[in-house]
Order: C-alpha cells, then sequence, then structure tokens
C-alpha cells in the first residue's frame, strides 16, 4: 500500500483542483457580470421542478442566507424573477424564473454548457464517466469515515 506521504500529496492536488474549478467558474462568471453565487442561483432557478424557495437554495447549495437573498433581490429587480405564494404554505413564497429571466438564463447557461461540453468531448465520454464515478466513490467513503455531518444525518 502507498505510503501516507504519497495520500496526503495527492489530496493537496485535489484540493489544489477544487479551487480550480472554483477560480475557473467564478472567472467565467464574472467576464458575464456575474458572481460564482450568481452563476449558481441562475442555474439552480433554470434547473428546478416543483417549488423553489431562498431557504431551499441555501441549504442545497450551502450558500449564506444574506448573499441568497441579495441576489434574489437583484433579479427580481432586473425583471428576471418573481415571487409567488406557495400553496401550502402561504408565508413563504416560491421562486419563478420570468419570460425575461428565462431568455437570460438561457442564453448564459447554453453558453456555460457549451464551454463544458467542449472539456467533456475533448476528455472523452470513457472519462468523463469514470471522473464522475471517481468523484462519487470519494464522496460515499469520506462519508463512511465520518465525513458526513450531523444535520446530514439527520435528514
Amino acid at each position: 500500500m502507498p505510503e501516507r506521504s504519497a495520500f496526503l500529496e495527492e489530496l493537496r492536488r485535489y484540493y489544489a483542483l477544487w479551487h480550480a474549478f472554483d477560480h475557473t467558474y467564478e472567472a467565467w462568471a464574472k467576464a458575464r457580470g456575474l458572481s460564482l453565487n450568481e452563476l449558481t442561483v441562475l442555474e439552480v432557478l433554470c434547473e428546478s421542478t416543483g417549488d423553489c424557495t431562498q431557504k431551499k437554495i441555501c441549504e442545497e447549495w450551502l450558500l449564506p442566507k444574506q448573499t441568497v437573498n441579495m441576489i434574489l433581490k437583484g433579479f427580481v429587480e432586473k425583471g428576471y424573477v418573481a415571487l409567488r405564494p406557495m400553496e401550502r404554505d402561504k408565508r413563504s413564497k416560491a421562486l419563478c424564473l420570468t419570460a425575461a429571466g428565462r431568455a437570460y438564463a438561457g442564453a448564459v447557461l447554453s453558453e456555460l454548457q457549451e464551454v463544458e461540453l467542449y472539456a467533456a468531448k475533448r476528455m472523452g465520454l470513457a472519462r468523463m464517466r469514470r471522473m464522475n464515478e471517481d468523484c462519487e466513490e470519494f464522496v460515499a467513503l469520506f462519508k463512511e469515515a465520518g465525513g458526513q455531518q450531523e444535520h446530514e444525518a439527520n435528514a
């Protein structure tokens, strides 16, 4: 079995790549006048099925409530997002993209998808699948070793 130092070196490489992913997407978003968090919220709204709420975005993406609130206020001001009372809880508001929001999100996210598809196609389908399978396994093993947070375990 490889030495502990070899595993630690690979973990450092993993951390560097994780940060490189964040920086790459952040730079891509910034070049289009968005923050990474705005891009994330836009994608969540676009991909959402059923009721999407600020609370759901915060919990699923581990984003601060104040950050998501400011992003949504900006999207509402730009006419990209509308709020509607939810059927089962009138105090909560469901978020939905307006026609202008769908057009904007569609343009931004289709451009992003083309860049991602370029990279994926250059890697090849087999390597993309292997990368995803390896990431899934790492997450499962991390949780198995005690990396799952208490609030997730009780959910």
